[in-house]
Protein backbone atom coordinates (compact mmCIF):
# COMPACT_ATOMS: atom_id res chain seq x y z
CA UNK A 1 0.00 0.00 0.00
CA UNK A 2 1.26 3.44 -0.88
CA UNK A 3 2.73 5.48 1.94
CA UNK A 4 0.08 8.05 3.04
CA UNK A 5 2.67 10.83 3.44
CA UNK A 6 3.95 10.22 -0.09
CA UNK A 7 0.39 10.19 -1.41
CA UNK A 8 -0.69 13.52 0.10
CA UNK A 9 2.67 15.07 -0.79
CA UNK A 10 2.10 14.10 -4.41
CA UNK A 11 -1.32 15.74 -4.36
CA UNK A 12 0.18 18.96 -3.01
CA UNK A 13 1.17 19.84 -6.56
CA UNK A 14 -0.06 23.06 -8.20
CA UNK A 15 0.06 21.34 -11.59
CA UNK A 16 -2.75 19.00 -10.52
CA UNK A 17 -5.30 21.74 -9.76
CA UNK A 18 -5.19 23.59 -13.09
CA UNK A 19 -7.35 21.27 -15.19
CA UNK A 20 -10.15 20.70 -12.64
CA UNK A 21 -10.19 24.42 -11.88
CA UNK A 22 -10.69 25.25 -15.55
CA UNK A 23 -13.44 22.65 -15.81
CA UNK A 24 -15.53 24.05 -12.96
CA UNK A 25 -15.01 27.73 -13.69
CA UNK A 26 -15.84 27.76 -17.41
CA UNK A 27 -19.41 27.82 -18.68
CA UNK A 28 -21.91 26.37 -18.08
CA UNK A 29 -20.74 25.84 -14.48
CA UNK A 30 -19.01 29.18 -13.98
CA UNK A 31 -17.93 28.59 -10.37
CA UNK A 32 -17.18 31.84 -8.55
CA UNK A 33 -14.97 30.15 -5.97
CA UNK A 34 -12.92 26.97 -6.07
CA UNK A 35 -12.20 25.04 -2.87
CA UNK A 36 -9.41 22.47 -2.78
CA UNK A 37 -11.16 20.19 -0.33
CA UNK A 38 -8.33 18.08 1.07
CA UNK A 39 -6.77 19.14 4.34
CA UNK A 40 -3.61 17.03 4.32
CA UNK A 41 -2.94 17.65 0.63
CA UNK A 42 -3.00 21.38 1.27
CA UNK A 43 -0.98 21.54 4.51
CA UNK A 44 1.70 18.92 3.81
CA UNK A 45 3.75 21.35 1.71
CA UNK A 46 3.73 23.98 4.44
CA UNK A 47 2.55 27.54 3.96
CA UNK A 48 4.48 27.98 0.73
CA UNK A 49 2.78 24.89 -0.68
CA UNK A 50 -0.65 26.08 0.38
CA UNK A 51 -0.11 29.48 -1.22
CA UNK A 52 1.14 27.84 -4.40
CA UNK A 53 -2.07 25.80 -4.69
CA UNK A 54 -4.21 28.91 -4.41
CA UNK A 55 -2.08 30.78 -6.91
CA UNK A 56 -2.35 27.92 -9.40
CA UNK A 57 -6.14 27.85 -9.07
CA UNK A 58 -6.36 31.58 -9.68
CA UNK A 59 -4.05 31.33 -12.67
CA UNK A 60 -6.31 28.60 -14.07
CA UNK A 61 -9.33 30.89 -13.92
CA UNK A 62 -10.72 30.69 -10.38
CA UNK A 63 -12.11 34.13 -9.43
CA UNK A 64 -11.45 33.16 -5.82
CA UNK A 65 -9.45 30.19 -4.52
CA UNK A 66 -9.59 28.51 -1.11
CA UNK A 67 -7.82 25.51 0.39
CA UNK A 68 -9.10 23.61 3.39
CA UNK A 69 -5.98 24.21 5.45
CA UNK A 70 -5.98 27.91 4.61
CA UNK A 71 -9.64 28.08 5.58
CA UNK A 72 -8.87 26.44 8.92
CA UNK A 73 -6.31 29.12 9.75
CA UNK A 74 -8.82 31.82 8.80
CA UNK A 75 -11.47 30.15 10.98
CA UNK A 76 -9.19 29.98 14.01
CA UNK A 77 -8.23 33.63 13.52
CA UNK A 78 -11.88 34.67 13.27
CA UNK A 79 -12.63 32.82 16.51
CA UNK A 80 -9.53 34.40 18.13
CA UNK A 81 -8.20 30.94 18.94
CA UNK A 82 -4.52 30.74 19.83
CA UNK A 83 -4.29 27.18 21.14
CA UNK A 84 -5.91 24.00 19.88
CA UNK A 85 -6.25 20.33 20.54
CA UNK A 86 -6.03 18.52 17.21
CA UNK A 87 -7.75 15.28 16.31
CA UNK A 88 -7.19 13.57 12.98
CA UNK A 89 -7.22 10.16 11.25
CA UNK A 90 -3.62 10.33 9.92
CA UNK A 91 -0.50 8.32 10.50
CA UNK A 92 2.08 10.03 12.70
CA UNK A 93 4.27 11.62 9.98
CA UNK A 94 1.23 13.32 8.41
CA UNK A 95 -0.03 14.41 11.82
CA UNK A 96 3.38 15.93 12.54
CA UNK A 97 3.17 17.98 9.33
CA UNK A 98 -0.23 19.26 10.45
CA UNK A 99 1.10 20.32 13.85
CA UNK A 100 4.00 22.10 12.16
CA UNK A 101 1.67 23.90 9.76
CA UNK A 102 -0.46 25.20 12.63
CA UNK A 103 2.50 26.22 14.77
CA UNK A 104 4.09 28.08 11.87
CA UNK A 105 0.89 30.13 11.74
CA UNK A 106 1.20 30.97 15.44
CA UNK A 107 -1.34 28.43 16.70
CA UNK A 108 -0.17 26.48 19.74
CA UNK A 109 -0.95 22.75 19.45
CA UNK A 110 -1.37 21.67 23.07
CA UNK A 111 -2.55 18.13 22.28
CA UNK A 112 -2.87 15.88 19.26
CA UNK A 113 -4.63 12.56 18.83
CA UNK A 114 -4.69 10.48 15.66
CA UNK A 115 -6.22 7.25 14.43
CA UNK A 116 -3.27 6.16 12.30
CA UNK A 117 -5.40 5.34 9.26
CA UNK A 118 -4.63 5.40 5.55
CA UNK A 119 -6.80 7.08 2.94
CA UNK A 120 -8.61 3.88 2.02
CA UNK A 121 -9.99 3.28 5.51
CA UNK A 122 -10.83 6.81 6.68
CA UNK A 123 -14.20 6.62 4.95
CA UNK A 124 -15.28 3.82 7.27
CA UNK A 125 -15.11 6.07 10.35
CA UNK A 126 -18.60 7.00 11.55
CA UNK A 127 -20.07 9.87 13.57
CA UNK A 128 -19.83 7.96 16.85
CA UNK A 129 -16.12 7.29 16.39
CA UNK A 130 -15.44 10.92 15.51
CA UNK A 131 -17.37 12.17 18.54
CA UNK A 132 -15.42 9.81 20.78
CA UNK A 133 -12.14 10.93 19.23
CA UNK A 134 -12.96 14.61 19.75
CA UNK A 135 -14.03 14.15 23.36
CA UNK A 136 -10.92 12.12 24.14
CA UNK A 137 -8.63 14.50 22.27
CA UNK A 138 -9.70 17.70 24.01
CA UNK A 139 -7.30 19.36 26.44
CA UNK A 140 -7.95 21.88 29.24
CA UNK A 141 -5.43 24.32 27.76
CA UNK A 142 -6.98 24.20 24.29
CA UNK A 143 -9.23 27.12 23.36
CA UNK A 144 -10.76 25.00 20.58
CA UNK A 145 -10.64 21.55 19.07
CA UNK A 146 -9.73 21.19 15.41
CA UNK A 147 -10.90 18.07 13.57
CA UNK A 148 -8.79 17.56 10.46
CA UNK A 149 -9.62 15.60 7.27
CA UNK A 150 -12.50 16.24 4.89
CA UNK A 151 -13.26 12.50 4.75
CA UNK A 152 -14.44 12.42 8.38
CA UNK A 153 -18.18 12.92 9.02
CA UNK A 154 -18.55 15.88 11.36
CA UNK A 155 -21.32 18.32 10.41
CA UNK A 156 -24.14 16.95 12.57
CA UNK A 157 -22.01 16.62 15.70
CA UNK A 158 -20.29 20.02 15.75
CA UNK A 159 -22.97 21.83 17.78
CA UNK A 160 -23.51 18.97 20.29
CA UNK A 161 -19.75 18.66 20.84
CA UNK A 162 -19.39 22.40 21.37
CA UNK A 163 -22.12 22.22 24.01
CA UNK A 164 -20.42 19.24 25.63
CA UNK A 165 -16.91 20.70 25.65
CA UNK A 166 -17.78 24.36 26.15
CA UNK A 167 -15.51 25.56 23.36
CA UNK A 168 -15.45 25.86 19.57
CA UNK A 169 -15.05 22.72 17.50
CA UNK A 170 -13.68 23.57 14.04
CA UNK A 171 -13.77 20.87 11.39
CA UNK A 172 -12.13 20.72 7.98
CA UNK A 173 -15.31 20.64 5.90
CA UNK A 174 -17.01 23.24 8.05
CA UNK A 175 -14.09 25.67 7.74
CA UNK A 176 -13.76 25.12 4.00
CA UNK A 177 -17.40 25.80 3.28
CA UNK A 178 -17.47 28.75 5.70
CA UNK A 179 -14.51 30.37 3.94
CA UNK A 180 -15.74 29.62 0.42
CA UNK A 181 -19.20 31.04 1.07
CA UNK A 182 -17.82 34.18 2.70
CA UNK A 183 -15.47 34.61 -0.27
CA UNK A 184 -18.47 35.11 -2.55
CA UNK A 185 -20.54 37.15 -0.13
CA UNK A 186 -22.83 34.50 1.36
CA UNK A 187 -23.56 33.92 5.04
CA UNK A 188 -23.10 30.21 5.88
CA UNK A 189 -25.78 28.48 7.94
CA UNK A 190 -24.90 26.08 10.73
CA UNK A 191 -27.28 26.20 13.68
CA UNK A 192 -25.44 26.14 16.99
CA UNK A 193 -21.99 26.15 15.39
CA UNK A 194 -19.81 28.94 16.77
CA UNK A 195 -17.78 29.39 13.59
CA UNK A 196 -20.90 30.20 11.57
CA UNK A 197 -21.53 33.24 13.75
CA UNK A 198 -18.26 35.00 12.88
CA UNK A 199 -16.77 36.48 9.73
CA UNK A 200 -13.21 36.18 8.41
CA UNK A 201 -10.87 38.82 9.75
CA UNK A 202 -8.36 38.30 6.93
CA UNK A 203 -8.29 36.92 3.41
CA UNK A 204 -8.27 33.13 3.16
Amino acid sequence: MRDPLAMVSGLNSPTLVARPTREVTREPLGAEVVLYACTACSFVGGHDGERALRAAMREAGAPRAVTTSGAVLAALAALEVRSVAVVHPYIEPVGARLAGFLREAGVDVVAARGLGLDALTVGAVDYAAVAELVAAGDHPDAEAVFVSCTALPTYDIVAPLEDQLGKPVVTANQAGLWAALHAIGFEPDGPGQRLMGVKPVRAV
